[in-house]
């Protein structure tokens, strides 16, 4: 059975856009106000939805079950991938949404957000040869010179070609400032040799796109060691000749990876330049003379997008799994409520256990939605808002939430998932139900764009230190401001007494770890930064869920019990409850953690892990 795509509507979508978020800013900018409008919200994502159950789902299937194979030098990929490609980027819903040129008709990105959650959901396998395709034409159109951008663009938004990103080589993974490759300058100083091996590349090969085109990490002879002397290069598998011929770029895969999970999706282990004939072409400067490159730099412009991308595709197979999980809940009869022992059998939905696990679901998937749709109602006022001081606002909250909305959904994803099995049963763990694949091809988002403990260092490493330590400041003082406004919120007290709580322990957290800096104890950052990011993502998700409680508490008491939309805001404040009575208060306990300052994991001896 293929993975179920179960989301049965649009609602909470719209909610975010229409009632919660303030997006008539955004509706209102120059590019989309004659084309979008809150009020047309449902008229666009509706038949979207449909579109992904009739026609990307079935795909799943093809990815799951036949996969990806590799022989004789050559990739196949699933037969249905390569008609989906296209179709989905000849009709906008791919990489032409980033399209920047003056005419261009692209979508907010708080709607093209849930566009994208929803297709991810229905494919996870399929999702990253669009997603990489744009993370590369991105770079191409932030970075290149304009005949790179007349080349490659129109053929990367159109479907034609395919993209990637090659950073990790066999000796370096997160270390990026250690990879071997190489740059040798030709004749042409834009144009330069490239040798070197990247693997674990995503969509690093396929047999459904005439060229792919690699975004490559490689060091110029003579630049200076670890991440400063890193360029980017553009380096398609074929060569694009001045009159648009192709031919080979001395671009070899070498092997796929046999997976957990995402079976339809090529990892690829790929060889430049081994016949000494691969050519690149320089995006921006080469190295100055005290040979710094612009490489990194160039890379860390577009990785937030890229790691907020990956948290939405953790939030897409969470989702996922939960609505499954619900509509085998309310088929599945079971048992007899211990209320009434004597009664009729009933729909397993009715027990106590079951309705807690559904809601712990909702509510995390409710939560990290929230984190995320807000974050790309950032990325919009970034791009697009004419004040400078608003659009350096935006980029600032963007930078502290990017790690959280990143880890904390792809963190949760593998255990929510795995109670959605449980909900199953042993049904659960069998092949033939959608939740079992859903679980496999999770795994992998805590791992891409910067594993989490990845995410957890840029956190505390960088954005607690940004402009002096001014950007994390400014956002949780809006944490605070919302909490100090209102915390005498009618029927919310209690759990604004646990959030105001939370948001102590996380000035306490910050206080003990400058504590043990000024003691010398350095380790004691790296050895708690996850659970600081943890701690912090839950307070941002409790802010996020709160407001729309407060919202969705105003709705149901002015359209009363008998409107067919009470239940969605009576849910959504049974949400918000959920996650602060029992999810929040984590907070306090990681607080109380890492000022108990145990050194038990520093203190033991690496050969005590052979026992």
């Amino acid at each position: 059975m293929s993975a179920n795509f179960a989301y049965a509507n649009t609602r909470d979508f719209e909610f975010i856009i229409q009632e919660w978020l303030p997006t008539d800013i955004v509706f209102n900018y120059e590019q989309f106000k004659d084309y979008y409008s809150k009020e047309e919200v449902k008229s666009i994502l509706e038949p979207f939805r449909k579109m992904c159950k009739e026609v990307v789902e079935p795909t799943n299937e093809d990815g799951d079950k036949i996969g990806c194979t590799f022989a004789n030098g050559k990739v196949t990929t699933p037969p249905s991938f390569g008609p989906l490609f296209k179709q989905l980027q000849q009709d906008g819903w791919g990489t032409a949404n980033i399209d920047d040129s003056e005419d261009a008709m692209t979508m907010p990105n708080i709607i093209f957000a849930a566009c994208q959650e929803m297709l991810a959901a229905a494919n996870p396998a399929f999702m990253p040869y669009i997603g990489l395709t744009t993370g590369a034409a991105e770079l191409i159109q932030a970075f290149a010179d304009e005949d790179l951008k007349e080349i490659f663009l129109p053929k990367m938004m159109d479907g034609t070609w395919a993209g990637t990103m090659c950073l990790t080589e066999p000796t370096a993974g997160s270390d990026v400032g250690d990879i071997l490759s190489k740059a040798y300058p030709t004749d042409d100083p834009r144009i330069y040799k490239i040798k070197g091996q990247k693997i674990f590349i995503t969509g690093g090969d396929n047999d459904f796109t005439e060229n792919i085109i690699h975004l490559y990490l490689a060091r110029v002879e003579g630049a200076r060691p670890g991440t400063a002397g890193i360029s980017l290069f553009i380096v398609p598998k074929y060569w694009v000749n001045p009159d648009g011929t192709l031919e080979d770029n001395d671009v070899q895969t070498t092997g796929i990876e046999h997976k957990l999970g995402q079976y339809g999706s090529v990892t690829a282990s790929l060889s430049f330049g081994e016949n000494g004939k691969c050519r690149g072409w320089l995006i921006g400067n080469p190295p100055d003379e005290n040979g710094k490159a612009e490489g990194m730099a160039q890379m860390f412009k577009m990785m937030n997008y890229a790691r907020l991308g990956t948290g939405l595709l953790g939030l897409a197979v969470t989702a996922n799994a939960v609505y499954n999980a619900r509509e085998y809940a309310k088929e599945r009869v079971q048992g007899r409520p211990l209320t009434n022992m004597k009664g009729d059998r009933v729909t397993i939905i009715n027990h106590e256990d079951i309705r807690r696990s559904l809601l712990q679901g909702k509510a995390h998937v409710d939560v990290f939605r929230a984190m995320i749709m807000k974050t790309y109602f950032m990325f919009d006022i970034r791009a697009k808002d004419p004040d400078p001081e608003k659009r350096q606002e935006a980029n600032d909250f963007i930078e502290v939430v990017t790690p959280l909305c990143k880890a904390y959904p792809t963190d949760e994803a593998w255990w929510l998932i795995g109670e959605a099995i449980q909900c199953y049963g042993g049904y659960g763990y069998c092949e033939e139900y959608p939740v079992a694949q859903i679980a496999r091809d999770s795994k992998i988002y805590s791992i891409w764009e910067g594993t989490n403990y990845i995410q957890a260092l840029d956190l505390v490493g960088r954005k607690w230190t940004m402009k002096k330590g001014t950007v994390y400041a400014k956002w949780f003082k809006q944490v605070q401001d919302f909490y100090e406004a209102n915390k005498n919120a009618a029927g919310f007290e209690k759990e604004f007494e646990i959030f105001g709580k939370a948001v102590q322990a996380i000035q306490e957290i910050q206080m003990t770890i400058g504590g043990y800096f000024g003691q010398g104890k350095i380790s004691m950052l790296p050895l708690y930064a996850r659970r600081i990011l943890t701690a912090t993502a839950m307070v941002y998700g409790a802010w996020c869920i709160l407001e729309q409680a407060m919202i969705a508490k105003r709705r149901a008491e002015e359209v009363g019990p008998d409107h067919y939309d009470y239940d969605f805001y009576f849910g959504k404040v049974c949400s918000a409850r959920y996650y602060l009575n029992n999810v929040v208060p984590q907070v306090m306990t990681i607080a109380d953690i890492i000022k108990g300052g145990d050194t038990s994991a520093l203190d033991i001896p690496l050969t005590a892990f052979d026992y």
